[in-house]
Order: C-alpha cells, then sequence, then structure tokens
C-alpha cells in the first residue's frame, strides 16, 4: 500500500472507533435495486450471514441458490447483499463459511486481510456499483500471515519478497498485541482485523455501507463479531 495511503488509514481510523456505528445501520434504496426475497439492509445481510454460519457450523448446509437456473439468471446482473474481505485460507471460503449460493457474497480474499489499492477499489466496486450494505471484514484464528509475520518479528530477519508487504501490514497489530497475556497470535489476529476495519470505516469510500469485523473459529465452524 503506498506510504500515503497507509498514513491517511492510520491517521483517521482512530476517529472512526468514535463515529463508527454500535451495531448495524440501514443503507436507503439503491438504483440499481435488489430482488425481493434477498436482503436490503445491512441488519439483514448479518442476520443471513450469521443464519447461514450456524448452519454450516451444525453440519447442516442447504448450499442454496446453486442451481443451473440461479446461473443462467444471474448472467443478466448481479446483486450481491454483503461484501467478505477474507484471508486466502483454503480453510475459510466465504461462501461455504456463510453457507451461501452464487451471486450472494461478493468476496475479496488476501493473506491476512492485508489492504492494498486493488483491495480498497474492489471492495468500493461493492458498495458503489453494486449497492452492497455490508462489508464484512473476516479473520480467522491460526492465520499463517500472521504466523510468519510474529516469526519475522522474533528474528529480525527481513522477509522475502512480495511477503513483505504482509509483514509490514500485520506487524503493527502484533506489536500492539504483544504485550497482552494469552495467545500473542490469536491477539494479533483480532487486533490486525479490528484495524482493517476499523480503517474501511474511516474511509469516506465506505460511508455508504456498514463495516463490521469479525473472527472464524476453525474448531468450530463458528463467526463471532468483534466489539
Amino acid at each position: 500500500m503506498p506510504s500515503n495511503r497507509r498514513a491517511f488509514l492510520a491517521a483517521t481510523a482512530v476517529g472512526a472507533l468514535a463515529a463508527a456505528p454500535a451495531g448495524t445501520k440501514d443503507r436507503p434504496g439503491h438504483p440499481h435495486g435488489r430482488p425481493h426475497g434477498r436482503p436490503h439492509s445491512a441488519g439483514e445481510a448479518l442476520d443471513e450471514l450469521l443464519a447461514g454460519n450456524r448452519r454450516y457450523a451444525a453440519g447442516r448446509p442447504r448450499h442454496p441458490r446453486t442451481s443451473r437456473d440461479r446461473r443462467r439468471l444471474l448472467a443478466a446482473g448481479q446483486h450481491p447483499f454483503a461484501v467478505v474481505m477474507g484471508c486466502v485460507d483454503s480453510r475459510v471460503p466465504p461462501e461455504l463459511v456463510f453457507d451461501q449460493g452464487l451471486g450472494d457474497l461478493l468476496c475479496t480474499r488476501t493473506a491476512g486481510q492485508v489492504l492494498d489499492e486493488a483491495v480498497l477499489g474492489s471492495l468500493q466496486y461493492g458498495v458503489e456499483e453494486l449497492g452492497v450494505p455490508l462489508v464484512l471484514v473476516l479473520g480467522h484464528e491460526r492465520c499463517g500471515a500472521v504466523g510468519a509475520t510474529l516469526r519475522h518479528i522474533r528474528t529480525g530477519a527481513p522477509a522475502p519478497g512480495h511477503l513483505a508487504l504482509l509483514v509490514d501490514e500485520i506487524a503493527p497489530a502484533a506489536h500492539r498485541a504483544r504485550a497482552l497475556p494469552g495467545d500473542w497470535a490469536e491477539h494479533t489476529t483480532t487486533a490486525h482485523t479490528a484495524w482493517v476495519r476499523d480503517a474501511l470505516r474511516a474511509d469516506p469510500a465506505f460511508a455508504g455501507a456498514t463495516v463490521l469485523g469479525a473472527r472464524f473459529d476453525l474448531d468450530t465452524g463458528l463467526v463471532s463479531l468483534l466489539p
């Protein structure tokens, strides 16, 4: 991420903590519209995601809206009801974790939910162009990118190649969490996910959506919202 962009996000995220909504908010109607029966507000979208996650965690997924007819319908246009900013980890595919179907979610995934300009533009596309009311930043336990960052902090060795960007972006959360009692990696994951959430909340490009953070538990399969 360019340094001026990182500086802007860092400077404004603190203010967003006080200004951001405590819960979800409804978004006014969008000119693109949305099919009947689909979530129209951030609150409805969140309810749909969490209900699907409970099905997934219980081992009773429905795998909805994956038929050939659904695919043909979507060929004319898409109306996703949530944007999920997640990790590339193969164990955390949002469509499965939330038991959703074709056209339901707009997903952007990078190792450790690291932001850059391409990611920000992709997220803004969902909010501005598709009228999506909810952006959910989804971290998860035992994140490999977090683990790699902690190893480099411990050893002081530079990260090779493109991995340096991941380490540079996650390291501030790791340093903030280091003195906390308990699992350093878990605290780092929570701190970094919250930082990404707050950075998006502070960015005017996402003023039209509710931005929340969450954590996925690999053992239980459940998603929990960050405070």
